[in-house]
């Protein structure tokens, strides 16, 4: 068999920079961070996303990333910016940035724990209606 899921994920870990959820806090305003969810639209809703962040599942992320694909790119996904992913535990946000940095994207960030731990530390959200 080849490498399990849990290696992966610990794989595309190491190409970013796991950040916790109050680092990731301490970057909201900032016009040169995007947050990324990356959960299903109806996961986002129930739980709420991000001050200022945007929902790109995981299944649609890199055709959003990649300008070539007018229908789908989203111009936030800027590969200069830092762009901070994120999921409901941190293991789809792993996977996806390590995506986005093989696209080129320079400075990518997973929050460790994911919405989870933004939950668990009562993290401000605004409601998604997708």
């Amino acid at each position: 068999m080849g490498k399990s899921a849990l290696e992966l994920v610990a794989e595309a870990n190491s190409m970013l920079n796991v950040i916790s959820v109050e680092e990731a806090q301490s970057l909201i305003g900032n016009l040169d961070v995007v947050f990324v969810d990356v959960r299903d639209p109806d996961s986002v809703a129930e739980t709420g996303i991000i001050p200022k962040g945007i929902n790109a599942p995981r299944g649609l992320l890199e055709f959003y990333a990649d300008p070539e694909f007018e229908a789908f790119h989203k111009p936030e996904l800027d590969p200069e910016k830092h762009i901070v992913v994120t999921c409901g535990l941190g293991g789809q946000a792993a996977l996806s940035g390590k995506a986005l940095k093989e696209m080129g994207f320079k400075n990518v960030s997973n929050i460790e724990g994911g919405m989870a731990a933004w939950a668990e530390a009562n993290a401000p959200t605004e409601d998604f209606d997708g």
